[in-house]
C-alpha cells in the first residue's frame, strides 16, 4: 500500500471514529457508533500493516500478536459478566498505558530511529519520548490500582497518607529535573538514568495518586483514567510518527477529560480536589457503625410491594450498583413491561454516576431491553417525584441521600442527588443496613414514607413479579 493511499485510509478511519463518538453519545444510536468505530479501527489496522513503515519480516510477529490479542478478547468477552464491565475496562486502560511505555524505550534506544534527529528536532523527539514514558506509566499503574479496587482486590478506602501534597511536589520537582538531564543527555546510555528514575516515580504517583481516592469517587477516577489512555496513545502517535494515533488519542484524551469534569459536576465534586485524594471509605460498612441510628426503619414483603406497585399510576425505578450484582436488569424489565400492559406509566431515573462507570445503568438496562424513551436522566426526571406514587430504589444508596440536600457537614453535601424521598412512597431494596461506596448513613431509610425491602434484588424482585401476576 503507497502512504497516499495509507494516509487517505487514516482520514476515512479518523471520520469514522468521530462519528462512533457521536453514535456512543445517545443509546439509540449507540449501536451504530459501535459499528462506525470497529470499522474504522480495521481500516486503521490494515493501512497500518500493509503500509510502507512495516516490511515483509514484521508480518509473522504482526499475525501472531493479533491472534494472541484476539483470543485473550474473544475470551474475556465471554467470561467478563456486565457487573465486572468497570474493572475490566480499568485493565484495558492499563494496557494502553503499558504501550505507550514500552514503545517509548523501544524508541529510545533503537539507534535507527533517533540517528537522524540532530539539534532541534531531537529535542522534540526526546520530549515527546519522555512525556509519553510519563503519561503512560502514570495510567498503567494507576489503572492497575483502580482495577484492584473495583474488584474488591484493593480495599475501596482512601489511603491518605502524612505530607501527600508535599510528597506529590518533590516527585513533580524530580521528575522536571530528571527531563532536563535526559534532554540534556550526550550519549543512549547516560540518558537511560533519568528516564528509569522518571518512569519509577510515575509508577509510584500513579498508584498514590488512585490510593487516595476514595470508593465514592471511582466512576471519576475510570473516566480519568480513560483521558490519560488517549493520551498516552497521542503521545506514541508523536513517537512513532503516526498521524492517525496521535488524532485518535486526542480524540479519546479530550472527551475522556470532558466526561471526568461533567462527572465532577454531577458530584459537586472539584476535578483537583478528586485527584488530590477524594472522600468515602470502605464501601459496606454498617451505617449505624459508631453512631445511633437516625431513626427507625420500617421493612415491606415483596407480596405487599407488588400491591403498591399494582395500585400505582405513576412509578420511577431508580437501579443502583446493587441490581448490577445481583443481575436483576432482566426481571426489572420483565416488572415494568407487566405494569405497562397495566396501564401503569413507569418510567427509569438514571444518576450520572451511578454504579461504578459512567453510563453503567443505561448499558445494563440495554442489555436487558428496557425502551429507552423511558430512561431519563436525574436533571429530566428529578422534578416528577412528587407526583409519583412509588418510587423503587433497586440496590443504590449514596445517589438518593438526602444529607446531600440536608445536612452541610456531610461529606457528599451539594452533590446532586435524585430526590427519591418526595414520591407518595419509596421502596428501597438493599441486602441490609450498610452504607454505600461513600460509607456514610442514608437518612433516606428513615423516612416515614419509605419502605425497606431487604434481601437479594433478584430474588425479592423475581418475588415482586410473581405476586404482580397473581
Amino acid at each position: 500500500m503507497s502512504e497516499t493511499l495509507s494516509t487517505a485510509a487514516y482520514v476515512g478511519a479518523t471520520i469514522l471514529f468521530i462519528l462512533s463518538l457521536g453514535g456512543l453519545s445517545n443509546p439509540e444510536s449507540s449501536r451504530r457508533g459501535n459499528l462506525y468505530g470497529m470499522i474504522g479501527m480495521t481500516i486503521a489496522v490494515l493501512a497500518t500493516v500493509l503500509g510502507p513503515q512495516v516490511t515483509k519480516a514484521g508480518y509473522p510477529w504482526i499475525i501472531a500478536a493479533m491472534v494472541l490479542g484476539a483470543t485473550i478478547g474473544l475470551y474475556a468477552a465471554r467470561i467478563v459478566k456486565m457487573t465486572q464491565m468497570p474493572e475490566l475496562v480499568a485493565l484495558m486502560h492499563s494496557l494502553v498505558g503499558l504501550a505507550a511505555v514500552l514503545i517509548g524505550y523501544a524508541n529510545y534506544i533503537d539507534p535507527v530511529e533517533t540517528a537522524h534527529f540532530q539539534g532541534a528536532e531531537k529535542t522534540i523527539h526526546e520530549l515527546e519520548i519522555y512525556i509519553g514514558v510519563l503519561i503512560g506509566a502514570v495510567t498503567f499503574s494507576g489503572s492497575l490500582i483502580a482495577f484492584g479496587k473495583l474488584s474488591a482486590r484493593i480495599s475501596g478506602k482512601p489511603m491518605l497518607l502524612p505530607a501527600r501534597h508535599w510528597i506529590n511536589l518533590v516527585g513533580l520537582l524530580v521528575v522536571i529535573w530528571c527531563g532536563a538531564r535526559f534532554i540534556a543527555s550526550p550519549s543512549i546510555a547516560e540518558g537511560m538514568t533519568p528516564l528509569i528514575v522518571m518512569t519509577v516515580i510515575a509508577l509510584l504517583f500513579g498508584i498514590h495518586m488512585v490510593m487516595a481516592i476514595g470508593g465514592a469517587d471511582m466512576p471519576v477516577v475510570i473516566s480519568m483514567l480513560n483521558s490519560y489512555s488517549g493520551w498516552a496513545a497521542a503521545a506514541t502517535g508523536f513517537m512513532l510518527n503516526n498521524d492517525l494515533l496521535i488524532v485518535t488519542g486526542a480524540l479519546v484524551g479530550s472527551s475522556g477529560a470532558i466526561l471526568s469534569y461533567i462527572m465532577c459536576r454531577a458530584m459537586n465534586r472539584n476535578f483537583l480536589s478528586v485527584i488530590a485524594g477524594g472522600f468515602g471509605t470502605g464501601g459496606g460498612a454498617p451505617a449505624s457503625a459508631g453512631a445511633q441510628p437516625a431513626g427507625e426503619v420500617h421493612p415491606i414483603s415483596a407480596p405487599e410491594t407488588a400491591e403498591l406497585l399494582r395500585a400505582a399510576k405513576n412509578v420511577i425505578i431508580v437501579p443502583g450498583y446493587g441490581m448490577a450484582v445481583a443481575q436483576a436488569q432482566h426481571t426489572v424489565y420483565e416488572i415494568t413491561k407487566h405494569l405497562r400492559d397495566m396501564g401503569v406509566n413507569v418510567r427509569f431515573g438514571i444518576h450520572p454516576v451511578a454504579g461504578r462507570m459512567p453510563g453503567h445503568m443505561n448499558v445494563l438496562l440495554a442489555e436487558a431491553r428496557v425502551p429507552y424513551d423511558i430512561v431519563m436522566e436525574m436533571d429530566e426526571i428529578n422534578h416528577d417525584f412528587p407526583d409519583t406514587d412509588v418510587a423503587m430504589v433497586i440496590g443504590a444508596n449514596d445517589i438518593v441521600n438526602p444529607a446531600a440536600q440536608e445536612d452541610p457537614a456531610s461529606p457528599i453535601a451539594g452533590m446532586p442527588v435524585l430526590e427519591v424521598w418526595q414520591a407518595k412512597t419509596v421502596v428501597v431494596m438493599k441486602r441490609s443496613m450498610a452504607s454505600g461506596y461513600a460509607g456514610i448513613d442514608n437518612p433516606l431509610f428513615y423516612k416515614d414514607n419509605t419502605r425497606m425491602l431487604f434481601g437479594d434484588a433478584k430474588k425479592m424482585l423475581d418475588e415482586v413479579l410473581v405476586a404482580l401476576k397473581a
